[in-house]
């Protein structure tokens, strides 16, 4: 009797509890109109499409379990969607916003609504659009802050900053874009990078916005550092400072102390700095880490100020104390971007799946299309006459146009996919050395990978040697992954799996898989919908480098894809 009582209590007061939690959690509602906006940057005025004319567009702030609404209208002569990066979409894959994948896109005039749930993640995401090379000036920060009541890992920061890192050319980003698709050839290199929209004093018109990060000595402060750039990683250092990491991708991490970060685009960085030098001026850089051996690259950099509150400084005199500039890597370091990499942990033993359902060996890396006879030659201006192309596993992805997959899949639209995307590469070769150019080649398709509710999955990533081979940041949509490993070379099962990390492995949403080298990750397959795996540099992604996971419907709500909204653009 004593026991059943017990174990009563024990359940009314862990309903008690959660309905506390619920009460406490709570719902933000944000209206986002896309709009063309005037922006002068190196000297020259472009009007590009933002967020309610903010670049970078507004910071959303949340705590943990809270609930965000976002209205967004359409006022821009392009078609746009908005991804919500590395938010878990737990039955809301409607709402997770990558172009003809789980929606068609908001047209001009058009208006959608985003409803989801943080749920279980700390830290650092972001949002942009999800829609041809919008989101050059299309992003913003979500800052993830512990439920209420609940604290950081770590002593409470005295203050919290954002650093956004982005790309800027001094043209229309979508000219870029559609030129290089008319020619095949790869699209010019940005003009400029960018810390929260402005790109520093090392630029022409720029020093007057240049970005002040304040702090004041003996202050520990958070910064959370999100590369937005459209298609380089990059490396970041601060002056004299030390920096802690402690989190990424919205997961917290044991914290490990470095001069120097790498991020590739997609992947966010929380970082602890500690004021401790004298008061001054620090110039926050970052620059390329630029992999591909021979293609070009922007290699300029970019710089905010950490400016201690002691020693600000009048106009006149700023003009003559220039702050002092931090070392930065070569921009070819491929050592220090893998000592960063591999530092990651998590901060104590997780649940790693052992048992694999589906296990996938996944190719990675660019590719040439040969020119059909008679094609004019301004259209085939790729290597020696040909057109760029990209895959994985030697299927080059299309995106669908009447349907997206999403909706095709709940429909049951008959033509709009396959499900049979090869669970490893067609043919087996020497991935990293000298490939034949027999291989280089991609069949074109819209393929999907088909995985049951609960699935225990693990991924190689193999990057190739296929015209070059460079670093590659992979993001997949709707989950977070455990990182097990990485080196260089081809994965080799016999060796390799030696190396797993099963006990603290990093929980990350974009993988930054190594030039001539492989990553492995595992997740569990809890979350139903049509979710993209694809290389974050925007180049990459339109010439195919990306597939598609169809997760089926578990048993019951919480298992099953929420029904469409009501509201959800058609094609």
């Amino acid at each position: 009797m004593a026991l059943v009582f017990t174990t009563t209590l024990l359940s009314f007061l862990l309903l008690v509890s959660s309905f506390g939690y619920l009460a406490n959690a709570k719902t933000h509602n944000h209206d986002f109109v896309v709009q063309q906006t005037n922006i002068k940057r190196l000297c020259k005025t472009h009007n590009s499409i933002t967020v309610n004319g903010q670049f970078p567009g507004p910071t959303l702030e949340v705590n943990n379990g809270d609930t965000l609404v976002i209205h967004v209208v359409n006022k821009a002569r392009y078609n746009v969607t908005i991804h919500w990066h590395g938010v878990r979409q737990i039955t809301t894959g409607w709402a997770d916003g990558p172009e003809f994948i789980t929606q068609c896109p908001i047209r001009p005039g058009g208006s959608y609504t985003y409803r989801f749930t943080i749920s279980g993640q700390e830290g650092t995401l972001w949002w942009h659009a999800h829609s041809s090379w919008l989101r050059a000036t299309v992003y913003g920060a979500i800052v993830i802050h512990p439920k209420l009541g609940d604290s950081y890992p770590f002593p409470k920061p005295k203050r919290d900053s954002v650093i956004a890192l982005g790309e800027w050319w001094d043209a229309n980003p979508i000219d870029v874009i559609r030129e290089a698709t008319r020619t095949g050839a790869a699209p010019n290199v940005s003009d400029a990078y960018t810390i929260n929209g402005q790109p520093g004093d090392l630029y022409n018109c720029s020093s007057k916005d240049t970005v002040i990060v304040p702090i004041d000595s003996g202050e520990t402060n958070l910064i959370r550092v999100i590369n937005a750039a459209l298609n380089q990683q990059l490396f970041l250092t601060i002056a004299n400072h030390k920096l802690t990491v402690v989190g990424a991708d919205a997961s917290y991490v044991k914290p490990f102390t470095t001069s120097v970060l790498m991020l590739g685009p997609g992947q966010t960085t929380d970082v602890l700095i500690k004021a401790d030098q004298a008061p001054a001026r620090y110039y926050i850089a970052a620059r390329a880490y630029a992999s591909a051996q021979g293609a070009p690259f922007d290699n300029t950099t970019t710089t905010a100020i950490l400016e201690y509150k002691t020693a600000t400084c009048t106009a006149a005199k700023c003009a003559t104390s220039k702050p002092i500039m931090p070392p930065l890597p070569a921009y070819n370091d491929t050592a220090t971007a893998t000592a960063f990499t591999t530092s990651f942990r998590s901060p104590g033993k997780v649940m790693v799946p052992t048992e694999i359902d589906d296990s996938l060996f996944i190719t990675a890396g660019l590719g040439i299309n040969q020119c059909p006879p008679k094609t004019r030659a301004r259209n085939c201006q790729g290597p020696n006459g040909t057109r760029f192309t990209a895959s994985m596993n030697n299927v080059s992805f299309v995106l669908p146009s009447n349907f997206s997959l999403l909706q095709a899949h709940q429909q049951r639209v008959p033509g709009v996919f396959t499900t049979d995307f090869p669970a490893k590469p067609p043919v087996k070769f020497d991935y990293t050395g000298n490939v034949s150019q027999s291989l280089w080649q991609p069949s074109r398709g819209t393929k999907v990978y088909r995985l049951k509710y609960g699935a225990r999955v693990q991924i190689v990533l193999q990057g190739t040697n296929i015209f070059t081979a460079e670093n590659h940041p992979i993001h997949l949509h709707g989950y977070d992954f455990y990182i097990l490993a990485e080196g260089f070379g081809n994965f080799n099962p016999k060796t390799d799996t030696a190396k797993f990390n099963l006990v603290d492995p990093p929980l990350r949403n974009t993988v930054s898989l190594p030039v001539k080298g492989w990553a492995v990750i595992r997740f569990v397959a809890d979350n139903p919908g049509a979710w993209i795996m694809h290389c974050h540099l925007d180049v990459h992604i339109g010439w195919g480098l990306a597939m598609v996971f169809l997760v089926d419907n578990g048993i019951g709500p919480m298992q099953t894809l929420e029904k469409p909204p009501p509201d959800l653009p058609v094609c």
